[in-house]
């Protein structure tokens, strides 16, 4: 069964705590999917992830080199954006297994680019995260929604 969340957010800040609180609570082998528009808010939803998972450096977007890794934090980060990738498959290249199989959490923006490896994933290690603006309700407004698996956990 999939849960879903959903926040409305009407500021960056707002934004980037968002992502904190879903950071705060990773857990190792986890893989968050990010999707919405170019300039939505994915890499400062991922500003506010990387704080709740402890890292404290520079964070940003790694458009050009796809991947980037923080260490520092309590649980490994592996910071994807995929919105260069023409074939799913350039993925294995730089570190696809080692980071989705690996101790850490992934976080993959512009994942629907790369939807035949997610689907190819358990569906209880996938949590798919969508970033929406609606212009009619503020230039900062965003609606952030979150579907993942219900497990045994969640449901006690």
């Amino acid at each position: 069964m999939i849960k879903r969340k959903v926040w409305e957010t009407t500021s960056p800040e707002e934004t980037k705590e968002i992502g904190r609180k879903l950071g705060e609570g990773a857990k190792a082998g986890q893989v968050y999917t990010l999707n919405g528009d170019l300039g939505v808010g994915k890499t400062v939803f991922t500003k506010g992830f990387a704080r709740g998972l402890g890292i404290t450096g520079t964070v940003n977007s790694p458009t050009f080199t796809i991947l980037q890794t923080y260490t520092e934090g309590r649980l490994p980060l592996c910071h994807f954006d995929v919105y260069r990738i023409a074939d799913p498959d350039e993925m294995l290249e730089v570190g696809w297994d080692d980071c989705v199989w690996g101790s850490g959490v992934c976080l993959i923006e512009w994942a629907e680019l790369i939807s035949p490896l997610i689907e190819e994933l358990p569906a209880d290690k996938v949590h798919r995260i969508t970033i929406e603006k609606d212009l009619s309700r503020g230039v900062d407004y965003r609606r952030i929604t979150l579907e993942e698996e219900e497990n045994e956990d969640s449901r006690a």
